[in-house]
């Protein structure tokens, strides 16, 4: 599945990616969101990396790793 792009839909909170065969995917980022252990800061970049970057809120999302993401945000240790 070749992607054209990927918007934030501010009207459904939703991820909308639009792919080269003419498919629609929307992301629920609510849904996508429930059950993950988040603090404020880790909250504000998870929905400024929706709103900035939706095409790698949607991969995380599908890879699984968006509880990785937020764990990184959140880590305290220097790199």
């Amino acid at each position: 599945m070749n992607i054209i792009y990927a918007d934030y839909n501010i009207y459904h909170n939703s991820i909308d990616i639009c792919t080269y065969v003419g498919y629609i995917l929307r992301i629920d980022c609510a849904k996508a969101e429930e059950g993950l252990i988040t603090t404020p800061n880790s909250e504000c970049a998870l929905n400024a990396l929706a709103i900035d970057n939706p095409l790698e809120y949607a991969r995380l999302y599908l890879d699984g790793t968006m509880q990785i993401w937020i764990d990184a945000e959140d880590s305290l240790e220097v790199w």
